[in-house]
């Protein structure tokens, strides 16, 4: 199990719904592992030695003072240690957080050693370890080069060559926009933008190969948040239904024993308890119907293609003179039939 991972920054661009996340090492332990990340091996060999190591960092990082209290340009970074010269032997340090569709991540490296490879890069929209994308350079080769693993499968290389000097500090960048990826190594275009549609979104991490001994600075990553499928469900539905007062649907999530709303109008309301009434609906496929100051509220199921029920949907709708149990009800249907007609499974409604 790992500690709660070390992000330093976490802001919302509202204007072009974007955020970003710092990651660094700052509030690590020296000669560990960095919490919130962990250790993939993708092909052969032992697993990699990532641990945390203090070293000459470029001096856009923040100075760290020295034991003799002078301030010297030292911080810490993260560096993967072991030395297994197998040539199949591919090793990630994958961010546990969260998933990323379109993002760009940019990092610092630096290769330390190695007498079989001397690698490190950048590994995206990670699977699992056989498959996923990644893009490194080599200080053996002089290139930076773009691959990817799928289904076990290598790919590539695409790239081109790039002077990779061992003992500095360079900066990598990765961008995906859709199926569209460009890179950019110390801000030039080696890499040719390209197109590939096998991943849409996965885990980012840190990437070296055989016995490369590689030091990573911080990683930033800028990226637009990904919304749950339920979610969109929601926000399409209130704007093809703009007088609906209210919406949400609540499931039990596959990872979580607690049936819960996973998705509202109300942003704020998502990942709470579900209503009692939303419980009942989902255990015995009823129907709840209740007003509140002007307002008519209908709680029914939403079922899967196969006729279960996996969700409750509830509609909150503006009442009039008249209203009746009956035609609420007949105002409510085609609301939640039209969410309903676009859910295949329960797995798909939480994604």
């Amino acid at each position: 199990m790992f500690r709660k991972p070390l992000i330093c920054l976490f802001a919302t661009a509202l204007a072009c719904r974007g955020a970003e996340r710092l990651l660094d090492w700052r509030d690590a332990r020296v000669n560990e592992p960095p919490p919130g990340f962990r250790s993939l091996l993708s092909g052969d060999g032992r697993p990699g030695e990532w641990k945390i190591v203090h070293d000459q960092a470029p001096s856009a990082f923040p100075l760290l003072a020295s034991r003799t209290g002078t301030s010297r340009n030292v911080r810490p970074v993260v560096a993967q240690l072991s030395r297994d010269p197998t040539d199949n032997r591919n090793l990630m340090l994958v961010f546990d957080g969260e998933e990323f569709g379109d993002f760009t991540v940019t990092t610092q490296f630096k290769l330390v050693d190695g007498v079989q490879e001397q690698m490190a890069g950048i590994a995206f929209r990670i699977q699992d370890e056989k498959n996923y994308y990644y893009v490194r350079a080599s200080g053996l080769g002089q290139n930076v080069n773009f691959f990817k693993w799928h289904g076990g499968q290598l790919i590539g290389p695409i790239g081109g060559k790039a002077e990779v000097a061992q003992g500095v500090w360079h900066e990598l960048t990765v961008q995906c926009r859709g199926n569209e990826v460009r890179f950019s190594f110390n801000g030039k275009e080696v890499v040719p933008p390209l197109r590939d549609n096998s991943f849409s979104n996965g885990k980012i991490g840190l990437w070296t190969k055989s016995d490369s001994v590689s030091y990573f600075g911080d990683i930033r990553i800028d990226y637009t948040p990904r919304e749950k499928y339920a979610q969109v469900l929601v926000r399409e539905t209130i704007e093809r239904y703009p007088r609906l007062l209210g919406l949400k649907i609540c499931a039990t999530p596959p990872e979580s024993n607690e049936t819960q709303i996973i998705a509202s109008k109300e942003a704020e309301e998502v990942g709470r308890p579900a209503p009692k009434e939303a419980i009942d609906v989902i255990a015995r496929g009823v129907i709840y119907h209740g007003e509140e100051k002007g307002r008519v509220l209908i709680t029914m199921p939403l079922r899967d293609s196969n006729g279960d029920v996996i969700a409750a949907a509830k509609v909150i709708m503006k009442s009039f003179p008249g209203q009746t149990e009956k035609n609420a009800l007949a105002r409510a249907l085609p609301i939640v039939k039209q969410i309903e007609a676009r859910v295949s499974n329960l797995a798909e409604l939480v994604q």
